[in-house]
């Protein structure tokens, strides 16, 4: 028996990177997973072919989490089809790194409104759902960045910070009726993202590592576990790093 079973989870991002090592470690550990893409739509095709064959229940909805009238529609559907939710990760984000002084308006209104707002947008769709359960877990997708800040990262530190905010407060807000938030922090981890990295900027990252080596997706998804599950039913409102030690 895993240790989420009899428990459904929805994840955002989740057909590539830390998002599809969260959905595979889920279905692993019992959950039943839905998960949203915003275009691999062959990706996710895949993942929950593979993920269905092996006798665990995935679904894969093409959705916008930055669009607040698909993330409603979204948990509509998602209800429909699970008939609960207990679990919401807002994973989804992206990056769009610049200077201040080079970033344009554009490059910082996307990553907040990807980032942040639609924490904001998924959140406010679900919570009503989970406080007439009375019970669930939220877990939202922050970084090191956002804890510490990182040159040519502004907005992406912005949004960062921002999810870290808005988790303690969701905290406090909901804690009565048995809904915890908690934030993941990761740092440095190997995904597609850092696989297109020249070997000098790996080096400049992992001289800042204790630990001396990249993160793994799986590694950021273990801690995922640990706040989904009845493990971590007293830790709410707090940010758990997996960063190997890194000061940035």
């Amino acid at each position: 028996m895993g240790l989420l079973t009899g428990k459904m989870a929805l994840i955002t991002g989740g057909s590539r990177g830390i998002g599809e090592a969260i959905v595979r470690k889920y279905a692993s550990e019992g959950a039943s997973v839905a998960f949203t893409y915003r275009s691999s739509s062959e990706k996710a095709d895949v993942i929950v072919a593979e993920l269905t064959k092996a006798g665990h229940q995935v679904k894969a909805y093409q959705s916008d989490a930055a669009n607040f009238a698909q993330a409603e529609t979204l948990i509509k559907q998602v209800l429909e089809d699970f008939e609960k939710i207990d679990i919401l990760i807002n994973n989804a984000g992206i990056t769009k790194d610049n200077l201040i002084m080079r970033m344009s308006e554009e490059q910082w209104d996307d990553v907040i409104t990807v980032n942040l707002k639609s924490v904001f947008n998924l959140t406010k769709q679900v919570i009503r759902h989970m406080m007439r359960n009375r019970a669930g877990s939220i877990i939202n997708m922050s970084s090191v960045v956002g804890i510490s800040g990182n040159a040519g990262q502004s907005n992406y530190a912005a949004s960062k910070a921002g999810i870290i905010g808005f988790t303690q407060s969701i905290a406090k807000e909901v804690g009565s009726r048995n809904i915890r938030c908690n934030a993941v922090a990761p740092g440095f981890i190997e995904t597609d993202m850092t696989h297109g990295l020249d070997e000098k900027t790996k080096e400049t990252f992992l001289a800042g590592i204790p630990m001396n080596r990249l993160g793994q997706a799986e590694e950021v998804a273990n801690v995922c576990l640990f706040l989904g599950s009845d493990l971590s039913s007293y830790v709410s409102g707090q940010t758990l790093s997996v960063c190997g030690g890194l000061q940035v």
